[in-house]
């Protein structure tokens, strides 16, 4: 098994939630003192180029991300260590349907319904951690039928990947091909019917990786 097919072969995505301040606020939501995630299908990866499935009823909105790809199988791994399970990295975006986990939130229920839909993990190919030297000096960003949305450095980020390898793992053990999304910038927003998606990862004025999608109906 090869930590590059992450997106064919990897046991489960593991979502940082609230990891940028920014996004926290601009959903009504209280900053965390503490790491915490939640889980989304593998199902649920779509790669690029490819198609985002909007569900009727749904209003999908997109939270660009980095994505750490596990290389090497660890539990209770000390923040220390944490760079030593890490074979590299990928673009990602998280999809949400809003209402959904908004009505969730409401009634004290999980997300997963909100989180999992089929083609809600649309991600890049995988980019090795040698070409990263530093993630937390990654710029993301995304645009929706030609409108920029999203524009954000990792240093923003609340807790630090080590940090977030050492929490997650203390819970369930990381995996080869485990994907670990650490959170969004401020500006998500809504992807209808029709829109092209494109989103970027840059690092040191390069850009890495650039993925495409066309968001259509799911019947």
């Amino acid at each position: 098994m090869s930590p590059r097919s992450f997106a064919q072969t990897g046991r489960k995505i593991v979502a940082i939630g609230r990891n940028f301040s920014e996004h926290a606020k601009e959903l009504g939501n209280a900053v965390p003192t503490a790491p915490f995630f939640f889980l989304k299908p593998t199902s649920s990866y779509v790669v690029s180029p490819g198609r985002i499935e909007i569900p009727q009823g749904c209003v999908v909105h997109h939270e660009v991300e980095l994505g750490v790809v596990i290389g090497k199988r660890g539990r209770d791994i000390r923040a220390a260590d944490a760079f030593e399970h890490v074979a590299g990295y990928a673009l990602a975006l998280d999809l949400t349907a809003r209402n959904l986990q908004d009505e969730a939130k409401k009634k004290g229920l999980p997300w997963s319904a909100a989180k999992g839909f089929d083609t809600f993990t649309p991600v890049g190919p995988f980019i090795p951690a040698t070409k990263i030297p530093d993630p937390h000096n990654v710029r993301l960003w995304i645009e929706v039928a030609g409108q920029i949305r999203q524009n954000g450095v990792t240093d923003a980020m609340i807790f630090q990947i080590p940090q977030l390898i050492e929490h997650v793992s203390r819970v369930m053990t990381l995996e080869e091909g485990d994907l670990v999304l650490t959170g969004t910038p401020k500006g998500v927003g809504p992807i209808l019917p029709g829109e092209q998606v494109v989103a970027g990862l840059e690092y040191q004025g390069k850009e890495l990786s650039r993925i495409e999608f066309a968001a259509i109906a799911r019947d």
